[in-house]
């Protein structure tokens, strides 16, 4: 009997429930290399489109260094540097992204890509990322973009991101989306049928979020239905909406 849970538990970002493919095999390397102290770099940046992976490998990274020792890890995304400063980004006084990062293991910045077009914020990053580096502390920034190609930031902070290990994320092709939504399923107790993971592969955006959005459409629909999940039933629950 197929078994349809209406709020699953969330799933916590970790390295073990992180899907391992071709296209973010070396990425996924390298962050467990930075959190567990395998290799000699401590800094590591990883760049790749929307829903390619690289939020789950930065807060896998932070939760196992608090794990490790003991200390909160905190994460800034630039999406919400707006809502840390209000707007109002003043070119003298205390650092906000400073003491966001007060006594942190690691400095972990999400988007990096996203940084305001603002002379004050690349001084406060420059500053932290010098402060970070040169106390031997772990450093893992992500982006959209390669180092080279990022707005906003001037040549000092480019150099900086290239003096680590840089590593680039793609998983667009079909055999690394088939294994993630084999994934998605499996941590979600839904039993997906091969024609109807298929289906869609097919009709889905190839984004993890798309993919993860549209198997919860499915599951919802055949819990309201009280019936099982079929190719009949998935192409009901993903018939776009007027």
């Amino acid at each position: 009997m197929q078994l349809v849970f209406d709020f699953p538990p969330k799933t916590r970002y970790t390295f073990e429930n992180f899907v391992v493919c071709n296209g973010n095999r070396a990425a996924y390397h390298f962050a467990r290399q930075l959190a567990e102290g395998g290799g000699n770099e401590s800094l590591l940046y990883l760049y790749g489109p929307s829903g390619c992976g690289k939020t789950h490998l930065l807060a896998s990274v932070g939760s196992l260094l608090s794990f490790q020792t003991g200390a909160p890890a905190p994460c800034l995304s630039f999406r919400d540097i707006d809502q840390l400063y209000g707007g109002n980004y003043p070119a003298e006084g205390a650092s906000l992204i400073g003491e966001r990062f007060a006594g942190a293991p690691a400095l972990l910045i999400d988007d990096i890509h996203l940084i305001p077009d603002n002379a004050s914020i690349r001084v406060e990053v420059w500053q932290l990322f010098n402060d970070f580096y040169g106390s031997g502390k772990k450093i893992l920034v992500t982006g959209l973009y390669p180092p080279k190609e990022l707005p906003h930031l001037d040549d000092h902070l480019i150099s900086r991101l290239l003096w680590g290990l840089v590593a680039g994320m793609d998983i667009t092709d079909d055999e690394s989306r088939r294994m993630i939504l084999s994934k998605l399923a499996e941590d979600r107790q839904v039993l997906l049928p091969d024609d109807v993971a298929e289906y869609i592969l097919k009709n889905v955006r190839r984004d993890v979020p798309s993919l993860l959005d549209a198997l919860e459409k499915i599951s919802r629909h055949a819990l309201a239905e009280g019936r099982k999940i079929t190719l009949r039933l998935a192409r009901e629950a993903l018939v776009p909406s007027r």
